[in-house]
């Protein structure tokens, strides 16, 4: 007897998958950030200090700041090394305002906040990581909020100046001169009046980013064209499609039925992974494109896998839903063996890898842990309703031949 409510439930996940892989994935693929050999970007040089010895401690520092400040910019997979023991190359991808970007990532944040007698009672190193912009709530002037790290330093300070001048200044120059009015005890505070709004978010930028150890000296910039042109992008994501569209119709062909289950968590596997890329995201480059074909490849290896078990047990007589089961059960220790090692691999290869290696260890892991879900759970679920629903009931269908079912 024929179990429509199975099946109708099978067409309608079916239909769910089609309908968001053609309608959001464009979407998902459009927002997904390309890396420096995908889109191009700007490469610039700087000089560490002004010619003292440069230890490592402060290239450990430099390289930390400049961090900060390019995660400040959301760059996406930024590439900051040292170059000749004193300097630092940065490669940004994207396109944007390489003017802008260069100004801050070398311009220094020394902020202190001093008294009338030149004291310096407060500096930079004070305040937490979460300067912002905000405007003031009655006329509307671009403010900076801050927030020190010791509540009661500023509170300390606040109390003893009380009434008096506090001048605030920025790498040498003042920018602006306060009277105290009140005990500030919460660690909150705010610069205000600010002659712009850019120019209190490029403040608030830079003082979350923190203040450069020693001075950087730029040497060269140039802008960095894509390794593979866009034309050659086109025409390696055509190859991939077609590359896809031979796997979908081996598995047809191979596995009739049980292979359009696979071909469904295929496209399942393509929308989920472009969802992890776009969502967190991660930075698609050469490598990451590689390590997505390497995760097709596995995801159809995991099916494959099951497939064969399901026929073995077919052949030693069992009924295909017992065979189903049986197979899958059999399948899932070789699959998770399979994955949880290359999973093992691509944790190691972020540790001790830079650069590429660890962007190819990232999208690897992504598409192991998507793989498991599509191949797996979700084929081994799409197979077992459309086996239960009673319609599909010939093992040729799944890919066994019929002698050798009959031979038990």
């Amino acid at each position: 007897m024929i179990k429509w409510g199975r099946f109708t439930t099978w067409i309608l996940i079916v239909i769910i998958i089609f309908g968001l892989t053609f309608s959001v994935g464009p979407k998902l693929f459009a927002k997904i950030p390309l890396g420096l050999d995908l889109q191009g970007g700007f490469d610039v040089l700087y000089q560490i200090g002004n010619g003292q010895n440069i230890t490592a401690a402060d290239l450990n520092s430099t390289i930390s700041a400049l961090t900060n400040r390019v995660n400040t910019l959301g760059v996406a997979d930024p590439l900051i090394e040292v170059d000749n023991g004193n300097r630092v190359r940065v490669e940004l991808a994207g396109v944007f305002n390489q003017t802008a970007a260069r100004q801050f990532l070398s311009a220094e944040a020394n902020l202190q906040f001093k008294s009338a007698s030149g004291k310096v009672l407060m500096t930079g190193k004070d305040l937490m990581n979460n300067a912002a912009y905000e405007p003031d709530p009655t006329y509307g002037y671009p403010d900076v909020s801050l927030q020190f790290k010791n509540p009661a330093l500023l509170a300390s300070v606040t109390k003893t100046y009380l009434g008096k001048p506090m001048e605030i200044w920025l790498n040498g120059k003042m920018i602006q001169n306060a009277t105290i009015q009140s005990v500030i005890t919460n660690g909150k505070a705010v610069i205000s009046n600010m002659p712009s709004v850019q120019y209190a978010q490029n403040l608030a930028n830079l003082l979350n980013a923190g203040a450069l150890p020693l001075p950087l000296h730029e040497l060269s910039s140039s802008s960095v064209g894509p390794t593979l042109g866009r034309a050659a992008l086109h025409a390696t994501l055509l190859a991939g499609a077609l590359a896809i569209l031979l796997i979908f119709l081996f598995m047809l062909f191979m596995y009739r039925v049980a292979g359009l289950v696979a071909v469904i968590a295929l496209v399942a596997y393509s929308l989920l992974l472009l969802g992890v890329f776009a969502g967190f995201p991660i930075t698609l480059t050469l490598t990451g494109l590689a390590a997505l074909v390497l995760g097709i490849g596995m995801a159809v290896d995991a099916n494959i896998i099951t497939y064969e078990r399901i026929k073995d047990e077919l052949r030693n007589g069992k009924s295909l839903q017992s065979s189903v089961v049986a197979g899958q059960r059999k399948a899932l220790r070789t699959i998770l063996d399979s994955n949880v090692t290359t999973f093992i691999a691509g944790v190691v290869m972020y540790g001790y890898g830079t650069g590429s290696v660890r962007g190819f260890a990232v999208a690897l892991i992504a598409s192991i842990i998507v793989s498991l879900i599509t191949a797996v759970f979700l084929s081994r679920s799409l197979l077992m309703l459309l086996t239960r629903s009673n319609l599909v009931k010939n093992p040729w269908l799944y890919g066994a031949r019929t002698k050798e079912v009959a031979k038990r």
